[in-house]
């Protein structure tokens, strides 16, 4: 399938989108936006993939998150599900200590969580798919993530890649990643926040990709509302103007570089 636009981060198989899924994704697949439906612990991660397996313009991430779920990581039936054809992605998974109480106890809980799917990314050499939300008024997720990354880059090399998902890191983390050679990821919360231009025009255009992280973060006017995989269109319109560049352009770098990060011209239907 020919891709017009790429969402590179959605729920598409959550509850929300049970009324209407079908319909939706019938609209996906005739305007040609893909995206990834990505799990956040066994459950959602079983379903993204039974709907990658079926539908055309879905492809599956499977992980744990790293506060969504107090499940244990089942390492063997995560491992299965990562080498399904049509999983794309090991994730999404990483740190998050914006509600904790306990930043030490949380980092205690998640880090060796996030080990276990960096391992597995690199054992089935997919690129991860990060989730980082510092503590109030720092960048600690980030630096930590990234000081992990850094030391797993060493020990796997090119069979370890990843994507920022929902990149909202400064200027100095930003380049820190991409000089890893990982990607970054912006939703819409470009269409109603001015925090995140720097690192947008910063980035090179080639390591930009747009999400929608549907349900979540709506566009504005529609703030408030489900989201889902078709404001992805605005999210390139977004990207465009904050850089400055024609939206053609932009629409078919995003497009180019999603398919690329995610290796989407190998995964065939089994």
């Amino acid at each position: 399938m020919e891709f017009q636009y790429f969402d590179a981060h959605s729920h598409v198989q959550d509850k929300d989108f049970d009324k209407d899924r079908e319909d939706m994704l019938d609209a996906l697949a005739w305007m040609k936006i893909g995206t990834v439906a990505v799990g956040t612990d066994l459950a959602s991660s079983e379903a993204a993939v039974a709907l990658a397996q079926r539908r055309d313009p879905v492809f599956a991430a499977v992980g744990q998150h790293p506060t969504d779920t107090d499940e244990a990581f089942d390492e063997a039936a995560f491992a299965r599900l990562a080498r399904e054809p049509r999983v794309v992605a090991v994730g999404e998974c990483g740190l998050d200590y914006f509600r904790a109480d306990d930043v030490a106890a949380a980092r205690a809980k998640q880090v060796p969580l996030f080990e276990a799917q960096i391992a597995l990314a690199a054992q089935v050499q997919k690129p991860l798919m990060i989730h980082a939300r510092p503590s109030r008024g720092t960048m600690d997720a980030y630096r930590e993530i990234l000081d992990m990354l850094t030391s797993a880059k060493r020990e796997y090399g090119d069979a370890l890649t990843a994507n920022l998902h929902f990149f909202a890191g400064g200027l100095d983390e930003a380049r820190a990643f991409l000089d890893l050679g990982f990607t970054l990821s912006f939703t819409a919360v470009l269409t109603f926040a001015r925090d995140y231009d720097e690192v947008v025009r910063f980035a090179p255009l080639d390591r930009i990709l747009a999400e929608t992280d549907a349900p979540y973060v709506a566009p504005a006017p529609n703030r408030g509302r489900r989201n889902d995989p078709r404001a992805v269109q605005a999210v390139v319109a977004a990207l465009a103007g904050i850089r400055s560049e024609e939206e053609e352009v932009v629409r078919q770098a995003t497009v180019e570089n999603t398919v690329r990060t995610f290796r989407l011209h190998k995964p065939e239907r089994p």
